[in-house]
């Protein structure tokens, strides 16, 4: 989420966190520090068609309780603290009753791993909560011959805190359960006092932050189960993955990363993908497009979330953005699921595991690595006002969100989006960790971007750190130490941390200030060439501190927010009524130039300039030192209209249009593929260290005119093979004196984007170069010294 432009951005909504862990957790006595006026399960009960099925269960004192009905899922009104919430009814056709209770026998259990885990006597599942007073844990069992999860048989087991407590994790062990293809939830109880920070609330059956997989609906924008409920599952069943003998991660260095920003499903969700619709939007989507990412030279992908989200949470209640569907992701339910309706054909949790697992393996093997676009900031379930309550909230609220004491326990939001996550607190710290170290060994990802990373940077009462535990922690962990870890070193309550993002020497940043200095300096702002000119050479100002990198400074001049580079050229405003909140939402500060015009226009000195200016950007990225980072859709040229913050639109607007790549391959994407290629054959653009005055010379004696828009420099190689740069952003042409090549070599011209494909790039080389170039209004020129 960039909060660079300004204004708060619409909330990314989230939902529930799964999975297990083999890390220690600190074990937090609540015993001694529990909140009174907690209220009690009292005796198990049956919920639905008034057949009560309850018995003693062997193995410990606890009761159990067996009810046919999915009623206690449904998403329902509460008062529960003098606060409204909105009814939702789901319309479902009542379950028939099971004639025969299952016979389960149970155990205390263990209280490590968190999660579900195999053990020598059962199942075992235990989960965290420091201030519960009661916690059930409820089970959905599959019924030999049925395929609709609707006729699954209801379980639910009251756990005794004298029995199944261990500190503040609940825990129990059932023998006899099935390995796989079982749901389960938690309704858990505690104090009522909302003032104090507590949102419990035991009608609703809560997912498992620890659940490894989640199962909701089946495929993605299906409105026909759009209210479906989410609950954890877990499968012990399916063999290990096969990464197979010569499997291998690139472990690429940072400083040759060429990184491209994309999403899962709209990369091959178009129908234009030529796939089959069951794999359109999917991992192995993905697995069918690599050719064209090789084609184009990237060597690392980012990919928005790919954790379990709820595309239809704007839908939940009526509101301006009702109509849309959460197409980006940052809306996370579970840090430990991989998003299941990224699986093809509707398959499912552990199908969708199985296929992010055969894309990273063919990603990697095609030598590309994997970056996951984390949202560890805030969860789906939004603010106080509009609740959707799916897993920390009811399991503790105090411990997982930052409540504000001395406000009635009002939730902080640093986030934009209603809660912020307690990312300091012992307990959350871990589970980030345990999170970040499961990506890395079941799926092997090579790295992670976090979103609104500012937040991981406050203590639990909001207030900034200057050495922030958590970000700490994953710059020291051993699991962690061959990962990229780069921040959004800002969030939305005004931590900005461009620079000065508490690093230890291993975090990189999404450097905001370069994608500012670009824009402005290529549209044409005056009194900017400086700026550009320490954000090409690398941002030492920023990031010339301790043992930082140039490579720690992520440069970009376009992301998912905000504009596309097409529309970056093409709009002075940005055009969002599509969102429905009347044009309100997103940036307004885009630092962008329309060329001339509003929009499409079939003006071919604007579409000219247009061109020119694309070409301008992408030159001056992929020839900065630093980390390059593009995105999706950017080599041909892809337009959302204007709309800047377009998170909700499954459509057009976001997908990937390769009838368009076709239409364009042989003049914009030939380009920005030969752009790409030339940066990874030339080091003198990833260099290790900050340059210095053997490195560089820059061919300027006019740093201090305001109205100056030229820059010209050479980086020198230390084979001969001198690089020469020159951007005019005049609105007239400049004549140039080019200085002298090494020697024995010559200039040879390979890039001029004022030139038509396929003279605007040569990668031989133009011979001919004269002590003397005339280079076009806002256009740019690259020369390379050759024998």
């Amino acid at each position: 989420m960039d909060a660079f432009l300004s204004s708060p951005k619409t909330p990314k909504m989230i939902h529930p966190l799964v999975g297990e862990s083999n890390a220690k957790f600190p074990l937090f006595s609540a015993l001694s520090n529990r909140d009174s006026g907690a209220s009690s399960f009292g005796t198990s009960r049956i919920i639905g068609m008034g057949l009560l099925l309850s018995k003693k269960v062997s193995g410990s004192n606890m009761k159990r309780t067996v009810s046919k009905t999915w009623d206690c899922l449904r998403p329902r009104a509460t008062n529960a603290y003098g606060r409204h919430a909105q009814d939702r009814v789901l319309e479902e056709e009542a379950p028939q009753i099971a004639e025969t209770s299952p016979s389960l026998k149970v155990l205390p259990g263990q209280a490590f791993p968190l999660g579900v885990s195999e053990v020598e006597n059962g199942i075992n599942f235990a989960i965290f909560s420091q201030h519960a007073t009661a916690v059930v844990l409820c089970l959905f069992l599959p019924q030999r011959g049925r395929k609709d999860r609707m006729d699954d048989l209801m379980v639910e087991l009251t756990l005794d805190a004298d029995v199944n407590r261990t500190g503040d994790i609940w825990h129990i062990c059932v023998e006899d359960l099935p390995r796989s293809n079982v749901l389960y939830g938690y309704r858990i109880d505690g104090p009522r006092g909302w003032h104090q920070g507590h949102r419990f609330d035991n009608s609703t059956v809560l997912i498992d932050p620890y659940a490894k997989l989640v199962e909701g609906r089946r495929f993605f924008g299906d409105a026909s189960n759009k209210w479906s409920k989410f609950l954890g599952t877990y499968d012990f069943d399916s063999l290990p993955f096969d990464w197979g003998d010569n499997y291998k991660v690139p472990s690429i260095p940072e400083k040759d990363l060429v990184i491209y920003e994309m999403n899962v499903r709209a990369f091959t969700a178009d129908k234009s993908s030529g796939l089959d619709p069951n794999v359109r939007g999917s991992y192995l989507g993905v697995i069918e497009k690599i050719p064209h990412l090789l084609d184009l030279g990237i060597n690392a992908v980012e990919l928005l979330p790919v954790f379990e989200f709820d595309e239809f949470e704007f839908q939940r209640r009526p509101n301006p953005r009702d109509h849309m569907i959460n197409t980006w992701g940052y809306s996370t339910i579970n840090f430990f699921a991989p998003m299941s309706r990224y699986a093809s054909a509707g398959g499912g949790p552990i199908k969708a595991s199985r296929e992010l697992k055969e894309m990273v393996k063919a990603l990697h093997g095609a030598g590309i690595e994997v970056i996951l676009d984390v949202v560890y900031n805030h969860t789906n379930e939004a603010d106080d006002e509009n609740p959707y309550t799916t897993s920390f909230r009811g399991i503790d609220n105090k411990v997982y969100y930052m409540v504000d004491l001395n406000n009635e326990g009002q939730l902080l939001n640093f986030s934009g989006c209603g809660n912020t996550l307690n990312c300091n607190h012992p307990m959350v710290m871990e589970l980030i960790l345990d999170s970040l170290r499961h990506w890395v060994i079941e799926y092997h990802v090579d790295g992670f971007r976090f979103d609104l990373a500012s937040v991981l940077c406050r203590g639990t009462d909001g207030s900034p750190l200057n050495a922030p535990p958590i970000i700490r922690e994953i710059a020291k962990d051993d699991i962690l130490s061959r990962c990229k870890i780069i921040a959004e070193p800002w969030d939305c309550g005004g931590l900005y941390l461009v620079g000065r993002f508490p690093n230890w020497d291993r975090w990189a940043e999404w450097n905001g200030k370069y994608r500012d200095d670009l824009r402005r300096f290529i549209k044409g702002d005056p009194g900017t060439k400086g700026n550009f000119a320490t954000r090409v050479a690398g941002s030492s100002d920023l990031y010339k501190v301790n043992k930082r990198k140039p490579y720690h400074s992520v440069n970009f001049v376009i992301a998912h927010d905000g504009f596309t580079l097409y529309d970056l050229v093409s709009y002075n405003s940005k055009h969002n009524n599509a969102n429905g909140e009347g044009g309100k939402d997103g940036t307004n500060d885009n630092f962008s130039w329309n060329c001339g015009f509003e929009g499409e226009t079939a003006d071919a000195k604007i579409k000219a300039l247009r061109s020119r200016q694309m070409k301008n950007f992408h030159l001056a990225l992929m020839c900065s030192q630093g980390t390059p980072m593009m995105l999706m859709g950017d080599e041909y040229g892809h337009t959302r209209y204007g709309n800047n913050n377009s998170y909700g639109h499954d459509t057009a607007i976001n997908h990937f249009l390769w009838g368009q790549l076709d239409s364009r391959k042989r003049d914009r994407f030939r380009f920005f593929k030969e752009v790409i290629k030339f940066r990874r054959m030339h080091h003198v653009f990833g260099r290790e260290n900050f340059l210095d005055k053997k490195d560089v010379t820059w061919h300027e004696d006019n740093w201090d005119n305001y109205e100056s828009k030229f820059l010209a420099f050479t980086l020198h190689a230390n084979n001969g093979g001198d690089i020469y740069l020159a951007f005019n952003t005049h609105d007239f042409f400049v004549k140039v004196a080019i200085p002298s090549p090494p020697a024995n070599r010559r200039w040879f011209r390979v890039v001029d984007t004022n030139l038509e494909s396929p003279k605007d790039f040569v990668s031989e080389g133009v011979p001919g170069i004269g002590s003397a170039y005339n280079v076009a209004p806002y256009s740019s020129i690259l020369l390379e010294a050759k024998l």
